[in-house]
Order: structure tokens, then C-alpha cells, then sequence
């Protein structure tokens, strides 16, 4: 009796549960194959060297980013995904190639300096050497007072308030528990944020153009907070078929940009000598995301998707291991493991590498609104409703520590008992808060469920975010192949479900997030 009622008392508490998981269920034994391919059999390291060390930089619509795109063709064809392509996805503008760069003081004394041009920056036209007059202030008046100064002198630009980022301060780390109980909204842009930020941005713009216009020789702009080398350096809109590149700008390491401003600022006269070559590139200016599948076999399912991606254009001055190789190394070796358990998935799943997303996330927003919706209207196309999710990774390196549901209340216990069987591996926090600033967002826009895991940080935003640092050496291999074997069981299991992932309310119309940032 006593067993009996145990039982009865157990089936009664039992009966929610099952219910609550009749679509949640994990299969065990394809979670243990999956991760016994992921981390006994990885080709995350090979993946890593061919878009990183090979292909080099990834800078959008760049003889680097096409590099990388037809050998991730190519090397998904021989994997046996089906219709392995370069997609066009709409108008970009001209390409850019650094082909030469050297910058050194020639006056008090001889030093070699580390800079780096900008991206869609001009060259020198040859080697030039000139004197560095120093601009406190990045405004029209200080411009007109030192205008006789500026031309065809470099300007070194400062607001005096650059210091060298203290050495005791750990660039790298890991989320500990307790922060990952209080995660809150990460890297979240609201329209108010941008709307804000946009009359500053153009402001500068114009003030820049303005400058330029004086006849300088070429800017230095100082470096933000790297330190040891360490330039964070992105890029100018010149690549706009409407916009002139300006004289060439460079950003000079921290270091030599203080030691320049004391200098100029103790009266010595300085002078500088610098030679850019760069290549402007126009014979294609349409962008280009690269897209494969492994096809759905279900006959009521297959024309529905589970889409994974991460962005594969990056900037120039490193190779874009972890910003944002290390999404797309990640998200190639989740379709490598699937394929070659020889998955047949009820859904057709589709991996797509971004171009364009530090423009402004043109390549995933484009796509979306080709194939799915435009967020400016709303209006739907006819894939719009074969979409269960989309999953993105794109904070660097670190393993995946959990997931962001954005504010999406209803997938919280589905994802849960996806994490359960990798709590070992450290992830297992669902939080409903928001994170934003990368590719997901253009599906979460239009009401399409996109998702971006939590990742550990690492050095990610201290050392190798935009930085001539983002190499192939920072990255941890073992955390991404982690990442690849959490990302594969939630890519299996959505395609797997017998219920799409649950959708929040379909968004009014609204202007897409990015507008005019740039």
C-alpha cells in the first residue's frame, strides 16, 4: 500500500512535468553523440586557421572577405550541405584594401611608431614627411585658429584627457556564478539610444570633413584604451559611392600618442613620416552573405528552418578571430558535426555568415527583409511564418555560459531542459533579458525568435574587439568547441520539435535600429 501510494502520489506530480516536456524532451543518446564528435573529432582549429591566417583580414566586400567566402563554399560542398552559395543580398559600395602602411618620428630622433589607417582611408601617394601640430579639441573654432598650422602638416588630434589603461587590471574573464544569476540587458541599442547619438555622430562628421578640408597632410586620432600595442581601429563610410575617403587617417598606439602630445605640448618640434598605399575597389559593390543547408526530410516539416549564423566580415587591422571568426568557426563545425552524424532533421537547417554587420548589421537585416520581412513596414513575405528560430554567436571567444530569450517568456523552459545536459560544461543560465548590437537582432526586429548565447568575456571588449589583437592566438579553442557542441544539441532540437519555437506578438512597424548610424 505504502509502494502503491508512493507511486499514485509520484504519477500525480509526474503529470505536469510530462505534459510540460512531451515537446521539450532531450534524446539523450544523439546529445552524447553530439558531443563526443564535437570534442573528440573537432576541425575547429583547421576552420579557424582557414578563415583567420589564410584568408587574412575580413573587411566587407574585401579580396579578404571573399577569400573567406568561397573557401566556406567550397568546404561545406565537400561536407555534403546542399545549396552552398554567396548570396547577394543588395547594394554594399566599394571595397578597400590596405596594401601598405609605415609610420615613424624623423624628427627630434629616429623612432618607429605603431599606427594603423582606417578603413576606406586614403593613401599618401608615396612616403610624406611633415610636422605634427597638436588639436586639443575636435571643433570648428580650433580648427579656423590653427588652420595656417594644419596644412599639409599631421594632425595629431587630443582631447588631453588620454591615459595609459592601468596594468593591473586583468584583461580576461569569467563570468562567476552570482553575476550570472543577476545577468542583466547586455549590449542592448534601443532607437532612442541611436536617435540620440546620431545628431553627435553627424556633428563629428561634419567637424572631421571640415578639417580636412584645411589641407592637413594626414590625422592621427588617439586610441581609446589600449595599451602594449594594443590599436582599436575601425573604419570611415567612404565606401559610399557618395563620399570622398579625405585625407589618410591613422590610429596611433596609446604609448606613442602620449609621447607625441608631451612633446609638441613641451614645444619640441616634431615630425613625423608616414606612407599608406591602398587599393579602392569598385568592380563589385553588391554585399554577399554566405548560406548553406542541411535539408529537411519531414514532409509536413522540411520547408520549415532552424537558421544559425554569425558574421563573417570583420575589420583590418588583425584577422577577425574573435570579432567575429569565432561565430562563424563555431556555427561551421555545428553543421560539420550534424552532417556527419548523419542527422536527418524534420527541418531544413541553414547556416548564413553575415557580411556587412559592422556597417551596421547590413548583410543579416538585408536578408531578413529579402526573405522574411521588412521591420519598416512589416510587410510579410511568404517564408516569414517558416521560421523557428535563429541562433547567433558573436561575443568573442569564450564558451557559452547560457542563452538571452529576449523578453521571449515562453521559450525560458524549453531552453532549460535543452542546457540540462551540458550543465557540466558550465552552461546552464536562461535569463529573459536582452542583448543586442549583433545579427539576431535583425530577426527579433520583426518578431522572427533570434537568440544570442551568453558567452564568458574573456578579453573580448578589453584586448581584441576591433583590434589589431584579434588573432587567430586569442583564440580559446576549447571553449569554441564547447560553444559548437551546445549550439549543435539546440540546433538538433529545434529541428527536431514537433512545435515551432514560440513567437512573442508580431511588432508594429518601425524603423530599423541602425538607420543613419553610420
Amino acid at each position: 500500500m505504502k509502494r502503491l501510494t508512493h507511486f499514485i502520489y509520484s504519477f500525480y506530480f509526474l503529470i505536469p512535468a510530462l505534459l510540460l516536456g512531451q515537446d521539450n524532451s532531450v534524446d539523450s543518446v544523439m546529445m552524447a553523440r553530439i558531443r563526443e564528435e564535437g570534442m573528440t573529432h573537432s576541425q575547429i582549429p583547421m576552420i579557424a586557421h582557414q578563415l583567420t591566417d589564410v584568408a587574412g583580414p575580413r573587411l566587407t566586400n574585401s579580396p579578404g572577405f571573399k577569400r573567406a567566402a568561397n573557401w566556406a563554399v567550397t568546404t561545406m560542398k565537400s561536407w555534403g550541405l546542399a545549396n552552398a552559395q554567396m548570396e547577394d543580398w543588395g547594394q554594399f559600395g566599394r571595397g578597400w584594401e590596405l596594401q601598405k602602411s609605415y609610420a615613424a618620428m624623423s624628427a627630434p630622433y629616429y623612432q618607429p611608431i605603431i599606427a594603423y589607417p582606417v578603413a576606406w582611408t586614403s593613401g599618401t601617394k608615396g612616403l610624406i614627411k611633415a610636422p605634427v601640430v597638436l588639436l586639443d579639441k575636435l571643433d570648428s573654432a580650433t580648427i579656423k585658429k590653427h588652420a595656417a598650422e594644419i596644412k599639409n602638416a599631421i594632425v595629431l588630434l587630443s582631447d588631453g584627457t588620454m591615459k595609459l589603461r592601468s596594468a593591473f587590471n586583468a584583461y580576461a574573464t569569467r563570468y562567476t556564478d552570482s553575476q550570472l544569476v543577476r545577468m542583466g540587458d547586455t549590449y542592448w541599442i534601443t532607437r532612442k539610444m541611436v536617435d540620440f547619438y546620431i545628431p553627435f555622430i553627424r556633428k563629428r562628421k561634419n567637424v572631421k570633413a571640415y578639417l580636412m578640408q584645411q589641407g592637413p597632410a594626414a590625422v592621427l586620432i588617439e586610441n581609446g584604451e589600449g595599451r602594449d600595442g594594443t590599436i582599436f581601429v575601425d573604419g570611415t563610410s567612404a565606401y559610399k559611392k557618395d563620399e570622398t575617403p579625405g585625407k589618410p587617417q591613422l590610429v596611433i598606439s596609446t604609448e606613442d600618442f602620449l609621447k607625441l602630445r608631451r612633446l609638441t605640448e613641451g614645444g619640441t618640434k616634431v615630425q613625423l613620416e608616414l606612407e599608406v598605399k591602398v587599393g579602392f575597389l569598385n568592380n563589385d559593390l553588391r554585399g554577399h552573405n554566405v548560406v548553406a543547408e542541411i535539408p529537411g526530410v519531414d514532409p509536413q516539416l522540411k520547408s520549415e528552418l532552424v537558421i544559425i549564423g554569425g558574421h563573417l566580415d570583420s575589420w583590418h587591422s588583425g584577422t577577425g578571430a574573435t570579432d567575429n571568426g569565432a561565430g562563424c568557426i563555431v556555427m561551421m563545425e555545428v553543421m560539420r558535426i550534424l552532417r556527419s552524424l548523419g542527422v536527418q532533421p524534420k527541418r531544413t537547417i541553414r547556416i548564413t555568415l553575415w557580411d556587412g554587420e559592422e556597417q551596421g548589421l547590413y548583410g543579416s537585416y538585408n536578408y531578413v527583409r529579402n526573405h522574411f520581412a521588412d521591420v519598416n513596414t512589416m510587410e510579410l513575405k511568404p517564408d516569414y511564418n517558416k521560421v523557428s528560430a535563429y541562433y547567433n554567436l558573436d561575443n568573442g571567444s569564450g564558451k557559452i555560459r547560457g542563452i538571452f530569450t529576449q523578453n521571449n517568456q515562453e521559450v525560458v523552459p524549453i531552453f532549460k531542459s535543452w542546457l540540462a545536459p551540458f550543465a557540466d560544461l558550465g552552461a546552464s543560465t536562461v535569463t529573459t533579458k536582452n542583448t543586442g548590437s549583433t545579427d539576431h537582432q535583425a530577426f527579433d526586429e520583426v518578431g522572427i525568435p533570434g537568440f544570442q548565447f551568453i558567452q564568458d568575456p574573456l578579453e573580448y571588449e578589453t584586448r581584441t574587439h576591433h583590434s589589431n589583437m584579434d588573432t587567430y592566438d586569442h583564440l580559446q579553442i576549447d571553449d569554441l568547441k564547447q560553444a559548437a557542441v551546445i549550439i549543435a544539441a539546440f540546433v538538433y532540437n529545434t529541428a527536431m520539435r514537433d512545435q515551432k519555437i514560440p513567437r512573442k506578438p508580431m511588432p508594429a512597424p518601425g524603423k530599423w535600429i541602425f538607420d543613419g548610424l553610420d
